[in-house]
């Protein structure tokens, strides 16, 4: 996907020209009149962790055209808006990689594909607001997962999750939680979980690799393309688990 697109003119049309689809979402205003902190604050509703570098790196890989003023400053339209919010859901709800996004999005503008704007949402079903740096306490997490506490502390005890320095857990702590619950009532108790923990350890190991490259540099654009280039090759690797797992199993089942 090229990212040498012409910059758009300043003021942008309302409708596209007789005979042409107009880009996808259709219906909402082009006009752009929104600076990148506008934009920031409108996403960070639904992704807290999202940043300006992130939006630059995104339209480096062509997913969203901004407007450049005749200082050089990018502004967006609420149409911009709309498009971001699903590049950046698709890869946080289906870990799917750019590339795939990028022909998502032009089946969309060409017309080829529809699909109504993705409106803003908060980041939890509750109403509350996730932030980047949200930890869990031991009694929380076993709250939310529906387990005991001792339960947890056996999962913590067999090195299958592990509290930072403070004692706290991150988010995904739950579905490691949830799932080891579900696992437990069929006789998988935490012991027979730590080959989980090790295989998810040599997987990192792996994806890191793969990004050390973009890490080691010290631009905002590339430590972006690291935080997407690791989340897609987690993905990649989290299904080649799953696909060799089903397959070992499949002689089992009738």
């Amino acid at each position: 996907m090229s990212s040498g697109r012409a910059q758009r003119s300043e003021v942008q049309p309302e409708a596209a020209p007789d005979g042409q689809h107009e880009p996808w979402p259709r219906g909402i205003s082009r006009r752009a009149s929104m600076r990148i902190s506008d934009v920031l604050a409108a996403l960070q509703i639904e992704f807290p962790a999202v940043t300006t570098s992130k939006l630059r790196f995104l339209e480096e890989q062509g997913l969203v055209e901004p407007v450049r003023t005749a200082a050089g400053y990018r502004q967006y339209s609420p149409a911009d808006i709309e498009r971001l919010r699903f590049v950046l859901r698709q890869q946080r709800d289906r870990y799917m990689p750019l590339k795939v996004i990028g022909d998502r999005l032009a089946a969309l503008d060409a017309g080829a594909e529809d699909e109504p704007a993705p409106r803003a949402r908060l980041a939890t079903r509750d109403g509350v607001r996730e932030t980047a740096g949200t930890r869990l306490t031991l009694e929380s997490l076993a709250r939310e997962s529906g387990v005991d506490a001792a339960f947890v502390e056996e999962l913590v005890a067999a090195g299958v999750l592990r509290a930072h320095r403070t004692g706290s857990f991150d988010l995904w702590a739950r579905e490691v939680v949830v799932a080891a619950s579900a696992l437990a009532e069929h006789g998988i108790d935490a012991r027979h979980l730590r080959q989980f923990r090790t295989s998810a350890d040599r997987q990192a190991d792996l994806v890191e690799q793969v990004v050390a490259p973009w890490r080691g540099q010290r631009s905002a654009s590339s430590r972006a393309r690291a935080g997407t280039l690791a989340a897609e090759v987690g993905e990649l690797c989290t299904q080649m688990h799953t696909a060799l797992v089903r397959a070992a199993v499949a002689d089992l089942t009738p």
